[in-house]
């Protein structure tokens, strides 16, 4: 198969789909690889290391699209790149369909094959392909947030981890899924004292297990939420729905009861995001205030570290990304019922459940799509 990897553009964006290793994988099986200059630049890859690895570069991005049968990246395209989407060209990527409708009417008209990241899920409901991200980003909530804390960043002026004779300071995680787990673990690890929400039973009984006794564990409702929002210095939003907008658990009305220099991390954010008052930023405008509240809601957090974050992503989607080279993706989801959830529209027709409830659209079973 003849696999593209353009540059990500998106502001700020660093990242890059597919590392050197994971270009010299595909060229050993076979596969031609194009890869748009300069593309690995800012996750520390030169372009003479992917030529190395049996890439060919190519000089723009319209080139990639215009040559690939596959499309791997990391973010989803944005309006600049959808009219160099084909019919029929397979896109692997994240997406959050449900988060953005215009991108969702793009890939709709543009008929391609999008197969997102963030919806592949294993047997035990887990997401192989955002744990990699979702690790980065949960550990990054807590640097960040640290940082936003401090008066010179407009926050209260807390030092997380406390000193000898002054209180630590307090940090709410609502989500115990994997960013609220790893959240947890580098707060707990500053010396916080870290109250960690789910609605999962099981899952708090795990966290309460493994996680140190300055982590407290409790049951996610309203009622709790508020109990806690008025005393405590750092909120994660960690909340996942897959494929869907997350559900806002702090409502614009809450602000009133938060301390003033209080920081609020939306992770959830290129989701909809569960803090009603948060809207996407970037790494270059990052934070705002309302009501007092600093408001921290980059939405693609990874991409501030790139080198990692890049490393952690291909380790996880060069598998199915092989998978889908060398079988094509019908074969490859028929035969890999994760991967089959990944897709959410094709050849026009929207195929995820969530992402059709969440703009009244019509949807088709995907099945139908992978007959002979």
């Amino acid at each position: 198969m003849i696999v593209g990897v353009p540059k990500e553009i998106k502001t700020n964006e660093n990242r890059v789909a597919m590392t050197p290793a994971g270009v010299m994988e595909m060229s050993k099986r076979g596969h031609q690889v194009f890869v748009e200059k300069k593309a690995g630049i800012g996750s520390g890859f030169e372009d003479h290391e992917y030529e190395e690895a049996g890439a060919r570069l190519l000089d723009t991005a319209a080139e990639v699209y215009a040559r690939a049968e596959m499309i791997v990246k990391v973010k989803e395209p944005i309006e600049q790149e959808y009219e160099l989407i084909r019919e029929d060209q397979l896109l692997f990527t994240y997406f959050h369909f449900a988060s953005y409708e215009p991108l969702t009417k793009a890939m709709i008209e543009r008929k391609a094959v999008c197969l997102a990241y963030e919806t592949v899920e294993l047997p035990d409901r887990s997401l192989p392909l955002l744990i990699p991200m979702s690790e980065v980003a949960g550990r990054m909530a807590i640097q960040e947030g640290a940082k936003y804390l401090e008066k010179p960043a407009k926050g209260r002026g807390v030092l997380l981890g406390g000193v000898p004779g002054v209180p630590p300071g307090r940090v709410l995680i609502l989500g115990g899924g994997v960013v609220g787990t790893q959240a947890a673990k580098m707060a707990a690890g500053l010396g916080a004292e870290v109250f960690i929400l789910d609605i999962n039973l099981n899952r708090l009984r795990y966290l309460a297990d493994i996680m140190p006794k300055n982590v407290v564990t409790l049951f996610s409702n309203e009622y709790n939420i508020r109990q806690l929002i008025s005393n405590v210095d750092l909120i994660i939003g960690a909340v996942l729905i897959p494929g869907a907008k997350a559900p806002k658990l702090i409502t614009r009305d809450m602000l009133k009861d938060i301390h003033a220099g209080a920081v609020l991390v939306d992770v959830a954010v290129d989701q909809g995001g569960c803090i009603e008052t948060c809207k996407p930023t970037t790494h270059e405008d990052p934070i705002f205030i309302i009501d007092d509240v600093v408001h921290y809601c980059v939405a693609n957090m990874p991409g501030a570290v790139p080198y990692t974050s890049t490393t952690a992503l291909t380790n996880a989607t060069l598998p199915y990304a092989l998978q889908l080279a060398e079988q094509g993706w019908k074969e490859a989801c028929r035969r890999d019922e994760a991967l089959k959830k990944g897709l959410n529209i094709i050849h026009g027709k929207v195929v995820y459940r969530a992402v059709a409830e969440a703009f009244n659209l019509p949807m088709e079973e995907v099945d139908s799509f992978l007959q002979n």
